[in-house]
């Protein structure tokens, strides 16, 4: 027996196929697809939260680079450089030091795409009926699980 996946609630054999406590045999699939779900409304808000979020991490930068412009065309004009290289060196300085917390956010976008945005359907067809085997909005996960049954099939009408 080969163990293609395995987690807490699914399990992928050359044999068969568990989901959360159901268990179909290998040779009783014939065929095998994925589908797209609908988005929830948890799905809805965290795609906002992510556009909100990205905003938020680049007006920063985006305010910053126009002070600088801003900064050095008027030292140009007065020619007064020195004040415009403090000023400058004061931002970068500042940019360095606060650059560490961007940690936090952009562990909250990370998280924020490794749920998904989207369920994803692992359906197969099982003594002749369409049979949902598998619903997850975990791209990652979902996917492992899909490329697993696929292989488990495929191996088992080579064999």
């Amino acid at each position: 027996m080969t163990l293609y996946y395995q987690d807490d609630t699914v399990q992928v054999t050359s044999e068969s196929i568990r989901v959360d406590g159901h268990t179909l045999r290998l040779p009783e699939i014939t065929y095998v697809w994925h589908a797209r779900g609908r988005s929830t409304l948890g799905q809805h808000s965290r795609k906002l939260g992510r556009g909100v979020l990205v905003l938020l991490l680049s007006l920063p930068p985006l305010v910053a680079l126009l002070c600088v412009i801003s900064l050095a065309w008027s030292a140009q004009d007065r020619g007064n450089w020195t004040l415009a290289l403090i000023v400058l060196a004061a931002f970068v300085v500042g940019a360095l030091v606060l650059a560490p917390f961007l940690e936090l956010p952009l562990g909250w976008l990370d998280r924020s795409y490794e749920r998904g945005d989207r369920t994803h359907e692992l359906w197969v067809q099982h003594r002749g009926h369409d049979i949902l085997l598998l619903s997850s909005p975990d791209a990652l996960r979902f996917g492992q699980i899909y490329r697993a049954v696929q292989r488990a099939v495929e191996q088992q009408a080579d064999g």
